[in-house]
């Protein structure tokens, strides 16, 4: 189906439309960054790319090709993921590596290491804290939809916490010395 039948509705400010369009575009933008999920916060950039393309709708011009504007989300979503890449200096995977068995070589994390993060945690307002926590717990098992409900949050406002929680642990660590990227060997 071309997504792009939403698309004067989405341009007139119609928030349903909106609210329909992704629901059917979001696997797809999702996916495109999927080789991203190792060395950025999806789930932020995601969410910034379709802020980004609620933006845009009313001055999008269609190209004549299907789905124009789930294309023009994918765009702006790698453009994104690639700007935080640059600004952290990561790298994305490979989707084959992806799929590959972890190497049982890796070294255990730094006790030293570990603490520092448990007292930076431990220093993190409630909601950020909540948010971490319930992420950290779930070991990618639930959703983040699920993890908002199980904490009486709008999956935005969960989002945002968590996205705030790694910003101030990022911050603690740095004060402490502690450089995210050289941690974890980026």
């Amino acid at each position: 189906m071309d997504l792009d039948v939403y698309l004067s509705a989405i341009a007139s400010g119609d928030t349903v439309a909106f609210g329909r369009w992704l629901a059917d575009a979001e696997p797809s933008v999702r996916a495109s960054l999927r080789s991203f999920a190792a060395v950025v916060d999806v789930e932020a950039v995601l969410q910034e790319a379709l802020l980004r393309v609620w933006q845009v709708a009313p001055r999008f011009v269609p190209d004549g090709g299907a789905n124009g504007l789930v294309r023009l989300a994918v765009r702006i979503g790698r453009n994104l993921a690639v700007s935080e890449v640059r600004r952290t200096r990561a790298r994305p995977v490979e989707p084959a590596d992806l799929e590959a068995e972890p190497d049982a070589t890796v070294a255990a994390p730094d006790p030293m290491l570990r603490a520092a993060i448990a007292e930076c945690r431990d220093k993190l307002p409630a909601k950020p804290r909540e948010a971490f926590d319930a992420r950290l717990a779930s070991g990618g098992g639930s959703d983040d939809a699920d993890l908002a409900t199980s904490l009486g949050m709008r999956l935005n406002t969960f989002l945002q916490n968590f996205t705030r929680a790694r910003k101030l642990l990022a911050e603690c660590l740095g004060r402490r010395g502690i450089v995210i990227d050289q941690e974890l060997g980026a």
